[in-house]
């Protein structure tokens, strides 16, 4: 599915409140709330971190964008990875459905229950193990919020290598369970490739300690590699080991805007070939996304009106040096024709106030109504007309809008509307999971595919990969209680 709303309204509710099912042998039973499982989790928990009161559940049952709503009736908070794995070894044994959760920040539904499922938030995990300032790698829990961990590394001067518009309420082990992408993967890559080591949890309580401090660990198979993007369907994640890049000295961003699309194809290619070492974002934004800002959240526009508008950051240890090289970049594209207008901006203030226009677009676009949203990989060149195609394709009935990481061929694209109606969902869906397909691209660039998208792995995956798949889902649950209906399509 490929939907968010701007308020929890009827419609909505109706539509993702997810009813209970009858249970049968080849489902996990969704959880029957009976006095003696309730006392067997508060046996291993105490009585302060198993919560049955709808006051305490409710919340952790609605998205962050209160798009999706489940019926869970249990909520249990371990501390340690001991006590996920006798949470799990219980209800393996008598075929208890879990929907593992960390800072309920995901857009994919797959962190919330489907229909009554156990929900187990790892959000007092949040202990920050080790660090080691001359390898640079952290060792924390998974509940540990991603802004924190920023905040402690930068005390040491170092960074974390991920940046997420949700930092302030993300927590890394659902970072790593999504492989959450973000701002900063230009530059220091995907989790794939910063992540050196995991604990986890599996479905019959095993602890699985993959927890390498090592760069370099070439024996066997990699198995961290199945958890990081797996979306809590094989493993909990309960520890992360993570490879953190230095704080940079200097930083220096700016704004460009641009009349038309190929000025942002060429302004990105000449970033990179002239700005390659320092480079560590690179954004687009249409006029659409940045009229939004601008209008609902009285954010103030630095440069004119452009159809388009791009952020550079770059990033380094000399200030002097990093300075000249983005000034003599800009005075460039400038003298060209490529870019219309920009800004530079090197202290906080600045820097911040311009990464606003960027971050907080779907906040913005939340204030005007029902927003159809969702991500996806597509070639660079063809962003533009994915969005001019989908406009195409709704007609009047939606507003379409275009951003996005330029650098990971990464597109957010959101339809905006008044309401929601179903039949302005049939014209998005599946024309741009189809649309997308043609391109060879992903129908899930950083967002995973949840509970929303689990339909439409197809248009990305073949049928035979799709099959090998759910081997490795039944080889690491074959009781299928670790969030069920997430990530897989139901086989045919």
């Amino acid at each position: 599915m490929f939907l968010l709303s701007c308020r929890f309204d009827a419609s909505a509710a109706k539509l993702f409140t997810f009813k209970a099912v009858e249970n049968n042998d080849k489902k996990p039973k969704t959880l029957l709330l009976a006095t003696a499982r309730t006392s067997q989790q508060t046996s291993i928990l105490g009585q302060t971190r198993v919560f049955t009161e709808e006051c305490d559940v409710d919340g952790h049952n609605l998205d962050w964008y209160k798009a999706v709503k489940g019926s869970g009736k249990l909520l249990l908070k371990p501390k340690t990875a001991e006590e996920v794995s006798a949470i799990l070894t219980y209800c393996n044994d008598t075929k208890l459905a879990v929907t593992p959760q960390g800072g309920n920040t995901g857009v994919s539904g797959g962190a919330i229950p489907v229909f009554d499922e156990i929900i187990l938030s790892t959000s007092q995990m949040n202990k920050i193990i080790s660090f080691d300032e001359i390898s640079g790698v952290l060792v924390c829990e998974a509940g540990c919020i991603l802004d924190t961990l920023n905040e402690y590394l930068m005390e040491k001067n170092f960074i974390m290598p991920l940046d997420l518009g949700s930092k302030g309420s993300c927590n890394i082990g659902g970072n790593v369970s999504t492989n959450a992408g973000g701002l900063r993967v230009i530059r220091y890559g995907s989790l794939h490739g910063t992540v050196l080591g995991v604990e986890a949890v599996l479905a019959n309580g095993t602890i699985m300690d993959c927890l390498s401090l090592m760069k370099k660990d070439n024996t066997g198979y990699d198995l961290k590699h199945l958890l990081i993007g797996s979306e809590g369907t094989l493993g909990v994640v309960t520890k992360v080991a993570i490879q953190c890049p230095v704080k940079p000295k200097s930083v220096q961003l700016a704004l460009f805007g641009i009349s038309n699309f190929s000025g942002v194809l060429e302004t990105f290619k000449q970033a990179k070939q002239n700005l390659g070492e320092i480079l560590s974002a690179c954004e687009y934004m249409d006029q659409t996304a940045i009229e939004s800002v601008v209008r609902n959240l009285n954010i103030r526009n630095p440069i004119g009106d452009f159809p388009f508008y791009m952020i550079i950051e770059t990033s380094g240890s000399n200030e002097q040096h990093d300075e000249e090289k983005l000034n003599t970049f800009l005075e460039k594209i400038m003298a060209d024709g490529v870019v219309q207008d920009g800004t530079v901006a090197s202290d906080y203030t600045q820097i911040r106030s311009i990464w606003e226009l960027r971050e907080r677009i779907i906040e913005a676009q939340l204030l005007d109504g029902f927003v159809y949203l969702s991500d996806f990989s597509v070639p660079v060149n063809s962003f533009d007309r994915f969005v001019h195609d989908v406009q195409n394709q709704v007609g009047d009935s939606g507003t379409v809008t275009g951003f996005g990481h330029l650098g990971d061929s990464n597109i957010h694209l959101h339809v905006i509307s008044k309401e929601y109606t179903p039949e302005l969902l049939s014209k998005i869906e599946p024309f741009v999971y189809e649309w997308t397909s043609k391109k060879r691209g992903s129908v899930s660039a950083e967002h995973g595919l949840g509970f929303k998208k689990k339909d439409y792995l197809s248009y990305s995956k073949s049928e035979s990969v799709i099959d090998l798949m759910r081997n490795v889902k039944s080889i690491f649950d074959p009781n299928h209680i670790l969030n069920p209906y997430k990530v897989l399509p139901d086989k045919k």
